[in-house]
């Protein structure tokens, strides 16, 4: 490993390579830790050989001699000894960028290995990283995703869909930059700092009245799948979602203390259905496919369905009923009770909200039963006579207003006797 005085023209030379050996090492006698490696094909590269705080020598490449001159390259290492001796090593800033993972392998070998066991809705976040974002982002590291790129993301997507849909890439995207952090992946800032979720109208209300229940039903009767009238009569009988539905199995239903036992729903707890007389008549009537523990489950696999989509949307045409929702089914249903006389905290009870405020939206009174309810107590409250007419509603019949009965004075008394009495 020979010291030379190093200059341009000598580094310009062909041959640095002495026969018969594969390198050689030219450390630059003006700057210390500067070499120039020389292999036997003539490849020329400047290297930085320098000791670490642990007193460990270390050699790192700089650049190809064909890139940077001498001139050059005796800069670059001043600068990077200088770190050095500041304590902000470069290679160790390099290797760290380099480590960084893309976002297409921290969500295949971290993100989704880990959500898989934590979430029981983990195949939506596969479904919509898929779809949504890997193509666009799965190339870049995540150090390389910036607030510019979540803001276009969630706009295009928006385009396109609701509000609600953009939210849920928005709440995915914000647990995966989450975990990406908290797991030091070299992610040190969120993308989606500062930028908002959309406003949502969760307003939307789509209630069965009795007759398209009933028309609904009647669709049922001439389906072809057995399996689907079971189902949507069940959500209509239960207020259950879909997916606990599709999951429910015969050990989970106890026809003796009328309860339907779903374990781990989206609340992540445990939850008790009571069971009505129809409900229990149909779980005893549905047929039971042999080696299967599942309720509902499709008889070609053993499985529970993945989805019920065109079977439902058939269905629901044919009734007439085509805006319908399968989670319509569920509103419906605490509509049913709310207008039953139930109260707001026994809805909330069996849907299994966890916030009454849920149950609130859900708990849809209907406007006959607002109508009468008003009704009635605005006709018991009296009112002065000037403003009885005021008090009905269109469609109630007028309550004449009431005269005060003039009885005649006892005798021996005058009328204004009678009328001056204390």
């Amino acid at each position: 490993m020979p010291s030379q005085n190093l200059t341009q023209s000598f580094v310009d030379r062909s041959n640095l390579c002495p026969k018969g050996k594969k390198k050689i090492d030219y450390f630059d006698l003006k700057l210390t830790g500067l070499l120039l490696k020389v292999l036997y094909s003539g490849q020329k590269t400047w290297y930085l050989r320098y000791a670490t705080d642990h007193g460990r020598m270390r050699e790192k490449k700089l650049a190809s001699a064909t890139v940077l001159t001498l001139a050059e390259a005796r800069e670059l290492a001043r600068r990077y000894l200088s770190g050095i001796a500041q304590g902000n090593d470069p290679f160790d800033r390099k290797a760290a960028m380099k480590a960084i993972p893309t976002l297409s392998a921290f969500v295949n070998e971290s993100y989704m290995p880990y959500i898989r066991s934590h979430k029981r809705s983990w195949e939506t976040d596969q479904i919509l990283l898929r779809a949504h974002v890997l193509p666009h982002w799965g190339h870049l590291h995540l150090d390389e995703i910036t607030n510019r790129h979540a803001i276009k993301l969630l706009s295009d997507h928006r385009l396109t869909h609701k509000p609600a849909s953009t939210n849920r890439v928005y709440d995915m995207l914000n647990t995966v930059f989450h975990l990406a952090i908290r797991w030091e992946t070299g992610l040190t800032a969120n993308p989606l700092k500062n930028v908002r979720r959309y406003k949502e109208n969760n307003k939307r209300e789509r209630y069965l009245t009795e007759d398209e229940a009933r028309q609904l039903f009647e669709a049922l009767e001439s389906t072809k799948s057995p399996q689907l009238k079971a189902i949507v009569t069940m959500l209509l009988l239960t207020g259950a979602r879909l997916s606990e539905m599709l999951n429910a199995q015969w050990k989970d239903f106890d026809t003796e203390s009328r309860l339907w036992t779903i374990e781990f729903n989206k609340s992540g707890k445990t939850r008790y259905v009571p069971l009505s007389d129809a409900a229990i008549q149909l779980i005893e009537n549905l047929p039971r496919i042999e080696d299967c523990p599942y309720s509902f489950a499709n008889p070609q696999t053993k499985q529970p369905y993945t989805s019920i989509h065109y079977a439902w949307d058939s269905v629901r045409k044919r009734a007439g009923l085509a805006d319908l929702r399968i989670h319509d089914l569920r509103h419906s249903f605490a509509s049913f009770l709310v207008n039953g006389g139930r109260s707001i905290y026994e809805v909330q009870k069996i849907l299994g909200h966890t916030q009454i405020r849920t149950t609130q939206r859900y708990a849809h009174l209907s406007q006959e039963t607002l109508l009468e309810a008003a009704s009635t107590a605005m006709n018991s409250v009296p009112t002065p006579a000037s403003l009885s007419a005021g008090n009905t509603l269109a469609g109630r019949p007028t309550r004449p207003p009431r005269t005060a009965i003039t009885r005649s004075p006892p005798p021996g008394e005058s009328q204004g006797d009678a009328s001056g009495a204390g």
